[in-house]
C-alpha cells in the first residue's frame, strides 16, 4: 500500500524531474547549480518515498540538506523557490532564535507549530476558491433579501397557473445590476460580527502556544463576539457576506487533518543561521546555551511527535534544509549527532562580477524589470544599455571586495543609490524617457568607488 499527500502537492512535483527543478530555479536564482542539484533530488525522493509500500515508506528518511556559504548568495532564495514549486509548507527560522529549555525565549517545538499555521492558511485558501462559486451564490441571495424583502406569498402560486412570477423577476433584474455593478453606490445595513477578541490575559508557566488551546471549546459564546448593525456598501457587504458563507461551507476539521498531513509529509523547515549556534573550541563569552540549543533541535530532526492545537504531529518527514556562512565556526562544530543529521553538504560559491550582471537581468523579476516597472507607474520610461548593467555588477563587485561581502544585497544599496534622483523627481518626470548608460552610473556612484569610508557606510 502506498502512501499519498494530498493531491494538490503530489500532482504539482509528479512530473518534476531533478533537471526540470533545477531548469525552474534557474528562472529565479543566478548560478549555485551544486544546491540547485541537492535540493531537486531532495524533492524528487520525496515523491519516489510516496510511491513506496507504507511498510517501507515509514523508515526512509528525508536527506536533509546543510548549505554552507557567505551571506547574500542565495541560500535562502533556493529553499523559497523550491517549496513554492512543490506547494509545500515552508517556515523560514533563524536557529539563533531559539533558546535551551530552561532559558527565556523560544523554544524549538514553535517551529513546528508555526509551519502547521501556515499549512492551515494555505489549505484553507485553497479550499475557500474551490468553494467560492457557491459561497458567491449565496451571498448574492442574502444581499437581495436585503435590497429586496422578500413579499408575502400570495394565495396562487403564478408557476402552478402558469403565469411569470413577477417578484422573481424583479429579483433577477436586481441579480444581473448587481452583477454589472450598477448597485454599487448603494448603502445597505448588515449584521457584521465584531471581531474583536475579549480582554483579558492570562499569565501561567506554560508555553503561549499552549494555553487557550481549548478556550474556544469551552466557552464558545465568549469568542464568537456580538453582532452589530453597521451600514456599508453594496460590494462591501457583498465581500463580508461571502466570508461568512465560506466559513460556513469550510469543514475546518477536515481543512486540519489536511493541513497536518502535509505538513508531516511535505512540509520544509529553513533553518538560517545554525553557524551562530554551533559552540566554538576555546570560545569566551556566553556560549551556555549554544550546545543546549542544538540537543533541543536533535529530537525535532531526527523526528518526534509535537502537540499543537491541531493535534498531535509527526516530524520525521519533514525536510530541513540548515545553513550558516560558516565564517568562525565550522560545519564540524556541531554537535556529532546534528551533523548526522544532515547527510548532504553543499557549498555555495561567492558572487562574481559576471553572476552580478546576470542577477541584474536574467531572473524572473530581476532588480532591473523591477526599477523599470516601478518608475514606469510614474510615467517615465527608463532604459538601461548594457555597458551600464556591466558597470553596476562592477561597482558592486569593488565594494564588496573593499567593505564587507554582502553578496547580491549589494546591488539593491547601489541601485538604490544609483537611480536616487530619478525616484526623487519622478513625479516631476512623467512622459519623460531616461536613458542610463555606463557614463551616468561611473557619475552617479564615482563616489562610492573612490573613498573607502564612504561606501563602508553608505553601502
Amino acid at each position: 500500500m502506498a502512501i499519498h499527500l494530498p493531491e494538490r502537492t503530489q500532482t504539482s512535483t509528479e512530473s518534476l524531474t531533478p533537471r526540470q527543478i533545477v531548469i525552474e530555479l534557474d528562472r529565479h536564482v543566478v548560478g549555485q547549480h551544486k544546491a540547485k542539484r541537492a535540493v531537486a533530488i531532495a524533492l524528487r525522493n520525496r515523491l519516489r518515498r510516496q510511491k513506496l509500500p507504507k511498510e517501507l515508506a515509514e523508515d526512509v528518511a528525508p536527506k536533509n540538506i546543510l548549505m554552507i556559504g557567505p551571506t547574500g548568495v542565495g541560500k535562502t532564495e533556493i529553499a523559497r523557490r523550491l517549496a513554492k514549486l512543490a506547494q509545500s509548507p515552508f517556515l523560514k527560522v533563524e536557529a539563533s532564535k531559539f533558546t535551551e529549555v530552561g532559558y527565556v525565549g523560544r523554544d524549538v517545538e514553535s517551529m513546528v507549530r508555526d509551519l502547521v499555521e501556515l499549512a492551515i492558511t494555505m489549505v484553507r485558501d485553497e479550499r475557500y476558491d474551490e468553494l467560492r462559486p457557491m459561497a458567491t451564490q449565496a451571498a448574492e441571495d442574502r444581499l437581495l433579501d436585503l435590497l429586496l424583502p422578500p413579499t408575502p406569498r400570495p394565495d396562487v402560486d403564478p408557476a402552478a397557473a402558469g403565469l411569470a412570477d413577477p417578484a422573481q423577476a424583479t429579483r433577477e433584474r436586481l441579480r444581473a445590476q448587481l452583477r454589472e455593478g450598477r448597485l454599487d453606490q448603494r448603502t445597505i445595513e448588515i449584521d457584521a460580527r465584531d471581531s474583536s477578541m475579549p480582554a483579558f490575559e492570562i499569565v501561567t508557566g506554560s508555553n503561549v502556544e499552549e494555553v487557550g488551546i481549548n478556550l474556544k471549546d469551552m466557552m464558545p459564546g465568549f469568542f464568537q463576539g456580538r453582532t452589530r448593525k453597521r451600514k456599508v456598501n453594496v460590494p462591501d457587504a457583498l465581500e463580508y457576506l461571502t466570508n461568512e458563507e465560506l466559513q460556513k461551507l469550510a469543514d475546518m476539521e477536515s481543512i486540519s487533518r489536511t493541513a497536518v498531513e502535509r505538513v508531516e509529509q511535505a512540509g520544509i523547515i529553513f533553518l538560517d543561521e545554525i553557524d551562530k549556534i554551533a559552540g566554538r573550541e576555546g570560545s569566551q563569552g556566553p556560549d551556555v546555551s549554544r550546545e543546549g540549543v542544538q540537543r533541543d533541535l536533535l529530537p525535532i530532526i531526527e523526528g518526534t511527535t509535537v502537540n499543537t492545537k491541531y493535534g498531535l504531529v509527526k516530524t520525521d518527514h519533514i525536510l530541513f534544509i540548515a545553513a550558516g556562512a560558516f565564517h568562525v565556526s565550522k560545519p564540524s562544530d556541531l554537535i556529532p549527532e546534528l551533523q548526522g543529521r544532515f547527510p548532504i553538504r553543499v557549498e555555495l560559491e561567492p558572487l562574481t562580477r559576471d553572476d552580478f550582471a546576470r542577477i541584474l537581468t536574467e531572473p524572473r523579476s530581476a532588480l532591473v524589470k523591477q526599477y523599470v516597472a516601478l518608475l514606469a507607474t510614474e510615467g517615465v520610461t527608463i532604459t538601461f544599455t548594457p555597458d551600464a548593467v556591466d558597470e553596476i555588477a562592477t561597482v558592486a563587485a569593488e565594494v564588496n571586495e573593499k567593505a564587507e561581502n554582502i553578496g547580491a544585497r549589494r546591488l539593491h544599496t547601489v541601485m538604490e543609490r544609483l537611480l536616487d534622483e530619478i525616484s526623487f523627481d519622478a513625479p516631476d518626470l512623467a512622459g519623460e524617457s531616461v536613458t542610463i548608460d555606463q557614463a551616468y552610473v561611473r557619475r552617479m556612484l564615482a563616489d562610492i568607488v573612490r573613498d573607502d569610508d564612504l561606501s563602508r557606510y553608505i553601502l
